[in-house]
């Protein structure tokens, strides 16, 4: 069953660098381009997590701002929060656009850590700069990483000058790995209300499309037909469709042989950005998810190998019930941040 809606190559470990050679490119503030605050978080009870987080970050010495950015399913948006916004009663979560170019959307989409002075970084970041408050004399963007993922990134505005020597970012990465840990262990205890990968929103100018992949090895087949067609409908270049196809069959195979519920696949073109998404139906044999020290993705070998190669990034959740994984691919003919024409609807 299948449902339509209409409206650099990464790496997946981090690595430092301190940005001190010009770019001669410009960015924008965090605060620049937020869509309207959203409702959706991390994880259902996400809340303490991202409490526990600016918490943990505001005790950082000489931190007078910090802010979290997380990537909820790959694409083109991001989450982001901060210290200094009204979260006294609920966090406030925001959308922003993961390829404006500013230090911390950078660091989630590549895992690596960007760090300096406001002079090092204004060459690259002039209009994100000149933004800061004059208490601000350096920035660390550091990514939140798990099971190998990143899960997002944390950026912290330090008021005094930093060395940014190689103990001060080994502390800093120790702690994008604990809060990056913290957050793996909340998902794999939550239980979503619903995991209908149909049901998810999608983006204004997307174009998403669902499809339910039977438990049997006979139906890999018929997912990689569907999502030829469907890319192919929607005018990517076929080296795209490709390689998307073949990430593809190692997800659904990988969840149809593991699982035995079989699983549903969604691929969203939003603005150039290419994500598809396989979330299998869980298993009948009940594992504590707590218990489970050892990430069950490390463990397919071969195939996600391949999913790491061929795509630009990608990533995994795993909750109580099942498994999710994304990938997301940048088309050729599809520059980012060229809009994608609006769609006729046709759900």
């Amino acid at each position: 069953m299948a449902s339509f809606a209409g409206t650099e190559r990464g790496r997946q470990t981090p690595s430092f660098f301190v940005l001190a050679t010009p770019y001669g490119r410009s960015g924008t503030d965090y605060s620049a381009h937020v869509a309207h605050t959203v409702a959706s978080r991390p994880v259902p009870d996400g809340q303490t997590w991202a409490r526990s987080a600016l918490a943990q970050l505001g005790q950082v010495r000489g931190v007078h701002r910090a802010g979290l950015a997380l990537a909820e399913g790959g694409g083109r948006r991001l989450l982001f929060t901060a210290s200094d916004r009204d979260n006294e009663r609920s966090i406030e979560w925001c959308e922003v656009d993961a390829y404006e170019e500013v230090p911390l959307n950078h660091t989630v989409r590549t895992g690596e850590a960007v760090v300096g002075s406001l002079e090092d970084l204004a060459d690259r970041y002039r209009a994100f700069t000149d933004r800061q408050v004059s208490d601000t004399k350096a920035l660390a963007s550091i990514p939140i990483v798990a099971a190998g993922h990143i899960q997002g990134g944390y950026a912290l505005f330090f008021n005094t000058p930093q060395p940014f020597d190689h103990p001060q970012l080994s502390r800093l990465e120790d702690l994008g790995a604990r809060l990056g840990a913290e957050l793996r262990r909340l998902q794999r205890a939550t239980t979503h209300a619903s995991r209908f990968l149909e049901a998810e929103p999608v983006p204004h100018g997307a174009r998403a499309a669902t499809y339910s992949v039977a438990a049997d090895p006979r139906a890999i087949a018929d997912a990689r037909h569907f999502v030829h067609r469907t890319l192919g409908a929607w005018g990517l270049d076929e080296d795209t469709i490709e390689n998307a196809i073949l990430c593809l069959s190692e997800l659904v195979t990988n969840a149809v042989i593991h699982t035995d519920g079989g699983c549903e696949l969604r691929v969203m073109l939003d603005h150039g950005v290419l994500t598809t998404t396989v979330r299998d139906r869980g298993s009948s044999v009940v594992v504590d998810p707590s218990s489970v020290t050892v990430d069950p993705l490390a463990v397919h070998g071969r195939g996600l190998q391949l999913v790491d190669a061929f795509s630009t990034r990608w990533g995994s959740e795993l909750d109580a019930v099942g498994m999710t994984v994304w990938f997301v691919l940048e088309p050729a003919n599809s520059p980012i941040g060229r809009a994608v024409p609006e769609p006729p609807s046709t759900r």
